[in-house]
């Protein structure tokens, strides 16, 4: 019976945990998120409107306040901690499936329930959350910009585009999630894997090892998943459903008009990002796991005993 209820305990655990983690990793690196949308975003056949990172920066700051980059935030927020808690909830329900006698999850099998993880936060929130993050960070450079603010911005976009208007970009954002997470619990899980073993029986690994470990995981899954993250960006963007039509287009209008190179547009940003949140959602992920789970112990210990009458 005990061990019934401790299953959706721990789910509870990963759940908020996810949460917090995904909302902390959010607001810390939402900045290098909006520069790479904004270069993503340049049309190659009109030419470039920033020459880099530090000048999309600086224009944006300059041109329209430091606020500025951190139009878009509220929905990124709100996605990325639903997105966190189900990529976590959803990664160890699949890990619970793919372990081995030993309780060991395997490099391919990690990468296996990595994917499923990715495809799952997906489908659910990051299609629409990234959708809603791009048109905003898109109508911001419009002469006469459209949206006053989220609701506004969300009303707008399902009046002139229907409800499917949020979910613009389903399937090159499900193959992106999939790799993200096939890429990054893979590589993050394998060299856990590799710290714990020279560590001491039932010692846990220092946070400042997580972090790095989780810095490396996202440093791989950048360049290794970036095509895709530029196709999405590409088909979330304003009037992409008039210009492209679908995914398979957009692919050839970019290799047409910009060349090979334009999927890796916007790595460097990413790669600030990505190497960071790997870090925090890992670090932040597992320390909140740790103290909920010395929380429940705390309350075991210290229950008083009551004689019986």
């Amino acid at each position: 019976m005990a061990e019934n209820r401790q299953v959706p305990k721990r789910r509870w655990f990963s759940l908020v945990a996810g949460g917090i983690a995904g909302g902390v990793e959010a607001t810390v690196t939402y900045p290098t998120e909006y520069v790479k949308t904004q270069l993503q975003l340049q049309d190659g056949a009109k030419g470039a409107r920033f020459k880099g990172p530090v000048d999309c920066l600086t224009s944006m700051v300059r041109q329209h306040g430091v606020f500025s980059i951190y139009r878009g935030l509220s929905a990124m927020i709100i996605g990325t901690a639903s997105k966190a808690a189900i990529r976590f909830v959803s990664f160890e329900r699949f890990k619970s499936l793919l372990v081995d006698e030993q309780g060991r999850l395997s490099g391919p099998r990690a990468m296996l329930a990595g994917m499923g993880a990715g495809i799952c936060e997906a489908v659910l929130v990051v299609t629409p959350s990234e959708t809603i993050k791009t048109k905003f960070i898109h109508d911001q450079n419009l002469a006469q910009p459209k949206y006053r603010g989220l609701f506004h911005g969300v009303a707008t976009i399902i009046r002139t585009e229907g409800p499917l208007g949020v979910y613009r970009g389903l399937f090159p954002v499900v193959a992106r999630q999939g790799a993200n997470q096939a890429v990054r619990f893979s590589v993050y899980s394998t060299l856990k894997q590799w710290v714990q073993a020279r560590h001491p029986t039932g010692q846990p690994v220092h946070w400042a090892t997580t972090f790095g470990i989780g810095m490396i995981a996202g440093t791989v899954t950048v360049y290794t998943t970036m095509p895709l993250d530029v196709l999405k960006t590409k088909m979330q963007g304003i009037g992409a459903k008039e210009r492209y039509g679908n995914s398979f287009r957009c692919v050839l209008s970019v290799l047409r008009e910009e060349g090979l190179l334009a999927f890796w547009k916007g790595a460097t940003p990413r790669l600030s990002r990505l190497m960071f949140s790997g870090g925090i959602v890992f670090t932040v992920y597992e320390q909140v796991v740790r103290l909920l789970n010395a929380t429940v112990d705390d309350e075991r210990t210290a229950a008083p005993v009551v004689a019986a009458p």
